[in-house]
């Protein structure tokens, strides 16, 4: 009954997979950023920009520093993640859904 950090059930990630999840976040950061920031794309492709990168940091901050993970032998972790993933469509496509509807409705004019 030892807790010792090298115990076998602990699967904590290594130095390696950190700094790759930080990288990772950081360019997923900066690409909207910039993409904001220059504004050289249209309105429509600026948001898809910044989604699918918010997106993807979700999915990378959970793989690399939650360590979710679909092993077969970790069923709560399959059912959590699937669980993250059903409450980020609905949190992101309800966003998008609502300010679509917004910018529709206030229209002036």
């Amino acid at each position: 009954m030892s807790h010792s950090p090298t115990s076998p059930t602990n699967n904590h990630g290594s130095v390696k997979s950190y700094v790759t999840g930080l990288v990772l976040s950081l360019i997923l950061t900066i690409i909207p950023f910039g993409v904001v920031m220059s504004g050289t794309l249209s309105v429509l492709t600026t948001v898809i920009v910044v989604a699918v990168t918010a997106v993807l940091q979700i999915l990378v901050q959970l793989v690399m520093f939650m360590h979710m993970n679909t092993k077969a032998d970790e069923g709560w972790n399959v059912m959590s993640f699937v669980f993250t993933l059903t409450i980020l469509v609905l949190v992101v496509g309800g966003s998008l859904w609502i300010m679509q509807h917004l910018h529709l409705n206030m229209m002036i004019g």
